[in-house]
């Protein structure tokens, strides 16, 4: 985990320095992604969508919302509700069809089967433009929840590591 955090903090530093700028497809961007498995008998359900919301500030920062709502459904039992909602920070560098970021998120998770808490931890991703306007993008994201302040430090190493696909349109 200390490998990805330094790599995450050597990339922000280094973004003034390889920064070119962001392709001219708008300074706003909305974003969705899901996933879902069930069993062999759709007995047992498990289903997540992500939804982003995001302002370019710059050419390359970029500030947004991000609302993740999953519902598990087991048979004989009533479906569970789960969600978050997140803010973030991502840096954005070249300005080609590939466009990789780094950033930072600080959010809040609820739910039926989530312990109410705080969330936060960097991100980094990928995005490639399949048109000027609309692109493919994985995301990974480390998280690590807490109370209060008090728990940041704490529980900084027990965090989980989120993976993501999804599709993503510039307006």
């Amino acid at each position: 985990m200390q490998k990805l955090l330094t790599a995450t903090c050597l990339v922000a530093l280094l973004a003034p320095a390889i920064s070119y700028g962001q392709a001219d497809s708008g300074d706003r961007e909305v974003t969705v992604g899901g996933q879902g498995q069930s069993d062999n008998d759709f007995d047992s359900n498990d289903f997540a969508l992500t939804a982003s919301f995001g302002k370019y500030l710059n050419a390359n920062g970029q500030v947004g919302v991000r609302q993740t709502l999953a519902v598990t459904d087991r048979e004989g039992e009533s479906a569970d509700w789960d969600g978050a909602t997140v803010v973030y920070y991502d840096h954005h560098f070249g300005s080609s069809e590939w466009r990789p970021f780094v950033g930072a998120n600080l959010g809040y998770n609820y739910g039926d089967r989530t312990e109410e808490t705080f969330s936060a931890g960097p991100e980094l991703g990928l995005k490639y433009y399949v048109l000027d306007k609309t692109f493919i993008q994985g995301m990974m994201q480390y998280q690590f929840l807490f109370d209060d302040s008090d728990d940041v430090e704490d529980n900084y190493d027990d965090g989980v590591i989120y993976y993501s696909v999804g599709m993503g349109y510039n307006f």
